[in-house]
């Protein structure tokens, strides 16, 4: 027999070998034996590491959280949640789009307000990028996003999907966001904050994306450009500029348009940042942000980026919530 066909039958037998146990686990789960079914899976997973049976150990873990979650033991099933993520670590997995997918289920089956699904999303996303402190992998930030939409949670898939690459599914969002909890007179703000926080973290592509959708698909919105609402054509402008980096044409259009700025503290604040990033304004020379405002930018960018801008923000920051 071949080494691959060795590998193969291996595979097999250990294949085998899980659905016979999960067979029993599942039985005990019926029966309402809860908590022996739990410590039952617990010894399995440190006995499968003790062997560096990975994969094993993963996938029981993972079809045991969801058994869990379907008898609604929630904290047995965040538990097994954990340790899916501690396979994922110790193993060093690479990412893959099925591995995101499986995480960002047992994301949604955990109660929404408990504090194992916040400590659950940190460590996953930490995982996702390899431990390196940035953000978390875009793919798995959209995938937590449109969960959270689903569970009308506007503020926190927002800030999901400002780290993701989803500039349309964004829009979808926050069209959605405004009409539900917004005021008619704030349609225009709820687009303009979210394109000038992707510019501020470098996507100048999800910016457009997000504009776009969103004006043409807001029915508060008339077609444009250009706009009612001056803001709008304000951000219009600035995404053309942007793409000319000109710095005089940034400068003029800031100052045409400060009326419409002053409607919310933070636009100049981020602008500030978006003239550093793509208009060669150099950094003040003293911090500028402070208090609320700059508790606000940091937790959105991260504070001390390097060159590689926001995207070296700080891994747990908090959403940045609309008024």
């Amino acid at each position: 027999m071949s080494e691959q066909e060795s590998l193969r039958c291996s595979s097999a037998r250990n294949r085998g070998g899980v659905q016979r146990v999960e067979g029993k686990l599942r039985a005990s789960v019926e029966k309402g034996d809860y908590y022996e079914a739990h410590q039952m899976y617990r010894t399995l997973f440190f006995r499968y590491m003790s062997q560096a049976k990975h994969a094993e150990a993963r996938e029981l873990m993972y079809n045991g959280a969801l058994l869990f979650f379907s008898y609604n033991q929630q904290n047995s099933a965040a538990d097994l949640s954990m340790l899916v993520l501690e396979v994922l670590e110790k193993s060093e997995t690479k990412v893959e789009d099925d591995i995101l997918e499986s995480l960002a289920k047992l994301f949604g089956q955990m109660d929404q307000n408990s504090p194992e699904r916040v400590a659950f999303v940190s460590r996953a996303l930490k995982w996702s990028t390899g431990g390196s402190g940035k953000l978390g992998h875009p793919k798995l930030h959209q995938l937590l996003a449109v969960t959270l939409w689903k569970e009308q949670n506007y503020s926190e898939s927002r800030y999901h999907f400002l780290h993701s690459s989803d500039g349309e599914g964004c829009a979808q969002m926050l069209v959605e966001y405004s009409a539900s909890r917004g005021f008619r007179s704030e349609v225009d703000m709820f687009v303009a904050q979210a394109v000038l926080q992707f510019l501020c973290l470098k996507n100048k592509n999800s910016a457009s994306v997000v504009f776009s959708t969103y004006t043409e698909k807001h029915p508060s919105i008339e077609k444009g450009p250009p706009f009612v609402q001056p803001l709008l054509n304000f951000i219009w402008f600035l995404l053309l500029a942007v793409d000319g980096g000109k710095l005089t044409v940034f400068t003029v259009l800031c100052e045409q348009y400060q009326p419409s700025l002053k409607r919310d503290p933070m636009y100049n604040e981020y602008l500030d940042r978006i003239g550093q990033l793509f208009f060669g304004v150099p950094p003040k020379q003293s911090p500028s942000y402070g208090g609320l405002l700059g508790n606000l930018l940091n937790s959105l960018m991260g504070s001390g980026e390097d060159d590689d801008g926001a995207e070296e923000a700080q891994e747990d920051s908090s959403p940045i919530e609309l008024d």
